[in-house]
C-alpha cells in the first residue's frame, strides 16, 4: 500500500490557529495530521487555561496515494492557510510502510563527546561498547537535539562520575539522568515541576534496564535533596536566576555545577550570580545556547 506525504515547516502557532489547520487538512482528506518539535525546546508549566505550543513546528499530513497534488496544490495556494503552508511544502510517496515508521525515520542515532549515544529504540547503536542510551521522542522534553542538551551531555561524557551523587534538577525526559548513571554515578536525584517528566523519566529507566535502586525520583517539593557532588540543572535562565540560593546549597564544597538552558545574552548574568559560590568558568555555547560550569568554594 502507498500513501502520499505533504510535508511543511510551521512557524510561531498558536492553539487556535493549529487545531483550525488539522480540521482543514482533515477536510481535504487527510488521514492523519502530525506536529512534530522542530528544535526540541521545552515547554515550560503552562498557567491555567493556557494551551502550550513549540515555537517551530514540522507538520506531517498523510493522505491517499490516489490524491491528485496538482489540485492540492492550487486548492493550499487559495486557501486561508495559504502562509502557514508556504511555497516550500513537499510532497512525498511513501510505499509499503506505514504512518509509524515514516515519522520513526527521522530520528537518527547521536553522538555526544567520545562515549555517549542516543539511540532511538528502533535503531541498533552505531558502537556497541559505547554508553548507549535508548530514548525515544514524545512523552516529555529533551532526545538531544537541542543545543542545551548537547552541551550538558557533552560535559557529563567528559566528567569522571564513578561514586559520584548527581541532582539533575529539571529532569524532563531523564536523558542527562540516564547518562550520569551509565556513566557511573553512584546515586542519582532527579526532580521536576511536571508528572509527566517524572513517568517519562520512569519509563526511560524502564527500557534502558536501569534498576531504580540508585534513583531518587520525584516532585521537588517531595524530595529532600543531598549536598551532591555534582548538581546539573538544563531548565530556563529566570528559574536559574530565582532558585540560585537553593541550587548553590545543594552543591558540596569541591562539587561541580553545571547550568543550561542559557540563551548566550543570558549567559554573563548568570555567571555572575553564582560566583557568589562558585569559582566560575568561561561559557561554553552551541548555536545561540550556552552551558556554565563552576567548582563550588
Amino acid at each position: 500500500m502507498s500513501w502520499i506525504q505533504l510535508k511543511f515547516d510551521y512557524q510561531n502557532p498558536d492553539a487556535g490557529q493549529t487545531e483550525a489547520l488539522s480540521d482543514f487538512l482533515m477536510e481535504l482528506g487527510a488521514l492523519a495530521v502530525t506536529f512534530l518539535d522542530a528544535e526540541d525546546k521545552p515547554i515550560l508549566e503552562p498557567k491555567p487555561g493556557e494551551t502550550p505550543l513549540w515555537e517551530h513546528l514540522i507538520v506531517l499530513t498523510l493522505f491517499d496515494a490516489n490524491t491528485e497534488t496538482a489540485l492540492m496544490d492550487r486548492i493550499l495556494a487559495n486557501s486561508d492557510y495559504s502562509q502557514h503552508v508556504g511555497q516550500d511544502y513537499q510532497w512525498e510517496i511513501i510505499r509499503d510502510q506505514d504512518w509509524e515508521r515514516t515519522w520513526m525515520d527521522s530520528f537518527k542515532p547521536m553522538q555526544f563527546g567520545k562515549r555517549v549515544w542516543i539511540v532511538p529504540s528502533w535503531h541498533e547503536s552505531p558502537d556497541p561498547n559505547a554508553v548507549n542510551i535508548k530514548l525515544d521522542p514524545g512523552l516529555a522534553f529533551g532526545t538531544g537535539t537541542h543545543p542545551t542538551t548537547s552541551l550538558c551531555l557533552k560535559w557529563l561524557d567528559s566528567a569522571d562520575l564513578s561514586d559520584k551523587t548527581v541532582i539533575d534538577y529539571g529532569c524532563g525526559s531523564g536523558i542527562l539522568t540516564l547518562a550520569a548513571l551509565l556513566l557511573g554515578a553512584e546515586k542519582v536525584y532527579a526532580v521536576d515541576i511536571d508528572p509527566q517528566a517524572l513517568d517519562a523519566t520512569r519509563e526511560n529507566l524502564r527500557r534502558n534496564n536501569i534498576s531504580e535502586d540508585k534513583l531518587v525520583l520525584g516532585l521537588p517539593d517531595n524530595v529532600d535533596l543531598p549536598q551532591a557532588d555534582l548538581l546539573v540543572a538544563n531548565i530556563l535562565a529566570e528559574p536559574l536566576r530565582q532558585l540560585s540560593e537553593s541550587i548553590a546549597s545543594s552543591v558540596k564544597s569541591g562539587g561541580d555545577l553545571v547550568l543550561s538552558g542559557l540563551l548566550n545574552e543570558q549567559a554573563s548574568e548568570l555567571n555572575q550570580i553564582y560566583q557568589q559560590w562558585f569559582d566560575m568558568s568561561k561559557a561554553s555555547s552551541e548555536g545561540d545556547w550556552s552551558r556554565l560550569h563552576g567548582l563550588k568554594r
